[in-house]
């Protein structure tokens, strides 16, 4: 067995890992604790960091639903602004017909009243001008004197009449 090299082998590792193990153990064990604080230190700063953001995405889904809910309302306004105006805008546009409808009876009535009172001028016209043609061919000069006459003699009890009444 003194003449085997595994054994050798295992004797010189054994001997190097007594003698040699607490000094090359301390540092190995300083930088391992090193690295496990550092570690930690990172998940706690991870976790943090995750925490951080759960907070963030939370905070963000709430005013994503504000303002999906200020949307809402804001159109459902809008939209009873638009029926509002569209309802004004009726309104306007039938008084504004009642009032175009108004002008234009008013119109045809006075047409009616210049038409009527232009046949009344002109059937007056022609009356009078009838009436001319019609004494003019019955009055001889003779009975336009006699009937002058007769006017006259009749003036004085016309007038009379009238004073007593």
């Amino acid at each position: 067995m003194l003449h085997e090299p595994l054994f050798w082998y295992s004797v010189a590792f054994v001997l190097f890992f007594v003698l040699l193990g607490r000094r090359i153990a301390r540092p190995l064990l300083a930088i391992l604790d090193d690295r496990a604080a550092q570690v930690r230190q990172d998940l706690d700063e991870a976790a943090r960091l995750k925490r951080e953001a759960e907070q963030m995405l939370a905070d963000a889904q709430r005013e994503r639903e504000a303002a999906l809910a200020e949307a809402a309302a804001l159109v459902e306004r809008s939209r009873q602004e638009a029926t509002r105006i569209a309802e004004q805008a009726r309104q306007d546009a039938d008084a504004s017909a009642r009032r175009r409808e108004r002008m234009a009876q008013d119109r045809i009535h006075a047409a009616e009243r210049a038409a009527i009172d232009e046949v009344r001028a002109r059937a007056a016209d022609i009356a009078s001008e009838a009436a001319r043609a019609v004494i003019a061919e019955i009055l001889t000069p003779e009975g336009d004197a006699a009937l002058v006459d007769r006017a006259i003699a009749a003036l004085p009890a016309s007038l009379a009449g009238r004073r007593a009444a």
